[in-house]
């Protein structure tokens, strides 16, 4: 029971430094991985150096390929950009093998003590980030030698030394690394198990090899069950991921097994860990070669295995995904995007309601009104977005554009809101023969364009994060606000002078209003991005 405990508490611990690295990595590398991803082109070739890069960082194939299957079920991604990504993942992944091969457990500890004081010592949030990384790596080399420690007894035990004889059979070996990464959820832990076996004198490389294999196979099956509820797309990209890792492993076991095994134990002949890394790393990297030209094929197969066009799920969004949350820099990325979308939607009904307004024009109505229903879904389904987000471990610079963006949808809806208003005036003036005096149009026309100009502008603003821009937005409200006083003592004017009827003077008053609290809503947008400044 001790030997369980001893094993099962490394294994936690060798999974939580992964998980606390991998944090330090992301937040460290910040919209830097974000950038890595848009260089992403239909160059399969960028893809795999791409997914392996990516690999690196969140020190995750499975993550990366569930991250995929997020980007393709939003549409963002082809199957031929995703099947690159996934190839370059399976060998970005065999990094963390490397790693442990270096056995620095003796020094873990000191890694631990300096991350801890510069998280403590220092006020600076990029070393607190790099510290992180150091103390996950601290933590994963102490966890790897309490595993270590843990399997050591096993030797005396009959018991197991029967289970490993089993593994003198190949395909025992590969059904055993299958259910043990598809237990686990992770094969750099699962490599890290074997590794920590073969250095205990457990395990040789010819034991290990074939269970390698099989938890190339078994790390599929996270984008599996991840690609449930997706679209078609989204599905296939995991069944690309599962036969590339098929034939893979197929192409070793028949043709390659044997020269990879002799070649590594050249390479290393003491150091058992070490073959076990190298083995991963070669198997991965001469799959990709081999397989690279032939994704076309790979990808047919797919769609003829899941035919039929793509279901996408009844959402207003087009670029979120959940599966991307995971992945903060990237998620953050797709919500921008998003955003600018409602803005834009914004900005139509209110190029529309103007005409619909001044000229009494219902067709445009039904039209504004289906705008107007899609701002109020996206400003739902990104607010809830980015409260999921929240829950992910985040840079301070990450949480200052979740804060933005929060703030940021909830006044675009609210413009929304105040277009929507203008709608309603447009029903009540056909509905009751209402008309403006020709100044009073003339008056309305000077401010709709206006408020045009101050969305279109924020919007823009927005978009690049542009300083100047913002400060802009200002200066437009504030012309806004002067053209309003204007047209409102004008009306007042023309009200005395008994030139307007009381209806048509209320609606009047209403537009006036609406187009002057639409456009403080711009300038509070303004303010978030010159908050980040």
């Amino acid at each position: 029971m001790n030997i369980a405990l001893t094993v099962l508490g490394g294994l936690g611990l060798f999974l939580y430094g992964m998980t606390v690295m991998s944090a330090g990595l992301q937040k460290t590398a910040g919209n830097e991985l974000k950038k890595i991803i848009e260089v992403l082109t239909t160059n399969i070739y960028m893809g795999v150096l791409v997914g392996a890069v990516v690999s690196v960082l969140i020190q995750s194939s499975s993550g990366t390929s569930v991250m995929v299957i997020g980007f393709v079920n939003a549409g963002i991604m082809s199957l031929t950009q995703a099947a690159g990504v996934i190839m370059g993942a399976n060998i970005g992944t065999t990094i963390t093998g490397q790693l442990i091969a270096f056995n620095l457990a003796e020094y873990a500890p000191l890694a631990v003590i300096i991350g801890v004081a510069l998280l403590m010592f220092s006020s600076k949030k990029r070393i607190q980030d790099i510290a992180e990384v150091i103390i996950g790596v601290g933590i994963l080399f102490i966890g790897m030698d309490m595993m270590s420690g843990g399997l050591v007894s096993l030797a005396e035990y009959p018991s197991f030394i029967r289970v490993m004889s089993t593994l003198d059979n190949p395909f025992l070996g590969m059904l055993s690394g299958f259910l043990l990464t598809t237990l686990i959820q992770s094969s750099s832990a699962a490599v890290g198990l074997l590794q920590a076996l073969g250095t205990e004198g457990l395990i040789n490389i010819q034991h290990a090899l074939p269970m390698l294999l099989g938890g190339n196979i078994g790390t599929t099956t996270t984008g599996l069950l991840s690609s449930i509820g997706a679209n078609k797309n989204a599905k296939r990209t995991a069944l690309i991921n599962l036969i590339f890792n098929l034939i893979g492993v197929l192409i070793f076991m028949l043709f390659l097994s044997v020269p990879i095994r002799h070649l590594v134990l050249m390479m290393s002949p003491d150091n058992v860990s070490r073959q076990i890394a190298n083995a991963h790393t070669f198997f991965n990297i001469i799959s990709v070669l081999i397989q690279l030209p032939f994704v076309g094929y790979i990808i047919k197969f797919a769609n003829w295995v899941i035919p039929g066009e793509d279901e996408r799920e009844k959402t207003a969004s087009i670029y979120l995904d959940k599966r991307i949350i995971e992945t903060p820099s990237i998620a953050l990325g797709q919500v921008n995007k998003e955003i600018l979308r409602m803005a834009d939607l914004v900005l139509e009904n209110l190029k529309q309601v103007k005409g619909a307004l001044l000229n009494k024009d219902m067709r445009s109505v039904e039209e504004i009104v289906k705008r107007e229903d899609l701002i109020n879904q996206l400003d739902h389904e990104i607010t809830n977005y980015l409260m999921r987000l929240s829950n992910e471990p985040l840079s301070d610079l990450q949480q200052t554009e979740v804060n933005k963006f929060l703030y940021t949808v909830n006044d675009f809806e609210r413009m929304g809101d105040h277009v929507d208003n203008l709608k309603s005036s447009t029903r009540y003036m056909v509905e009751n023969d209402v008309n403006f005096t020709e100044p009073a149009v003339k008056d309305l026309m000077v401010l709709f364009d206006k408020c045009i100009d101050v969305v279109t502008t924020t919007k823009k603003a927005f978009e690049l994060s542009d300083e100047e821009l913002s400060r802009k937005i200002y200066k437009l409200e504030d012309e806004v606000d002067r053209i309003e006083e204007a047209n409102r003592d004008r009306h007042i004017e023309r009200a005395n002078k008994k030139m307007c009827g009381t209806n048509s003077g209320m609606v009047f008053l209403e537009t006036l209003n609406n187009l002057e609290r639409l456009s403080d809503h711009a300038n509070n947008i303004a303010t978030y991005i010159l908050n980040v400044f």
